[in-house]
């Protein structure tokens, strides 16, 4: 039997969330191994767009989060939810504070809000289930910063034609910008346009709030529509 010598490797990393990845760089070319071009998650300042690139995170595959196909009803019906998190809440974090902003102003009536204080590694089918009625039945999405300022779930409400309103902090660790890229953290959907709401600390929620409760349907409608064209070309460029 016959075997053909490998000729060229790339990989795709799903890296690190602090961007602590030090472990393969010994494996690229560069540094003698046989990796040619390396595809990572997160902002790593390693990213030269040469022979190291950034790679989006994606929806959570791994908790069965399906491939989610645009309908008439998704772009034009009503929604009846100004926006959702459902998600761990951690003490003394920004999502705590988020928390706070909410009921301070009675906006959590309004919001679909489920917090949990303890991240769960698995959904249930009744908690996938939730979470994708949220997604599809408000018209934004919160998406506080985790471990890393990216996260599944602002991929997540994309697919769903839900805006995310993404908070736009570094978080710790050694992710930042690199030698080509300057507007860490999330520079890749920076970089490709993306249309959300981007904020530096959630006291700028309530004001983004009451301005979504004066916009009519048809112009959500429109936003939503231009939402999942944008991520339809950004999936496939």
């Amino acid at each position: 039997m016959k075997t053909q010598k490998l000729q060229h490797l790339a990989v795709v990393l799903l890296g690190n969330e602090l961007c602590n990845n030090d472990w393969i760089l010994k494996f690229l070319k560069k540094n003698g191994g046989l990796v040619e071009l390396l595809f990572i998650t997160y902002d790593s300042p390693w990213i030269n767009d040469v022979d190291i690139f950034q790679w989006p995170l994606g929806v959570a595959t791994y908790r069965n989060f399906p491939v989610v196909e645009a309908s008439w009803s998704m772009l034009h019906d009503e929604r009846p939810y100004l926006c959702n998190f459902l998600g761990t809440v951690y003490e003394n974090s920004s999502r705590q504070a988020l928390m706070n902003i909410l009921k301070q102003d009675g906006n959590d009536k309004l919001c679909w809000i489920s917090a949990r204080q303890q991240w769960q590694p698995q959904e249930t089918n009744v908690s996938l289930k939730n979470y994708q009625d949220a997604l599809l039945h408000s018209d934004l999405t919160l998406c506080p910063v985790g471990v890393n300022t990216e996260c599944y779930r602002i991929y997540e409400a994309c697919s769903y034609g839900s805006i995310p309103v993404v908070e736009d902090v570094m978080t710790g660790g050694n992710c930042g910008n690199s030698s080509v890229h300057y507007n860490a953290p999330l520079q890749l959907l920076k970089s490709r346009g993306a249309p959300f709401i981007f904020i530096k600390n959630w006291k700028e929620l309530p004001a983004i709030l009451e301005k979504e409760k004066t916009i009519v349907l048809q112009e959500k409608i429109q936003r939503r529509k231009e939402l999942l064209q944008w991520y339809q070309h950004f999936k496939t460029e």
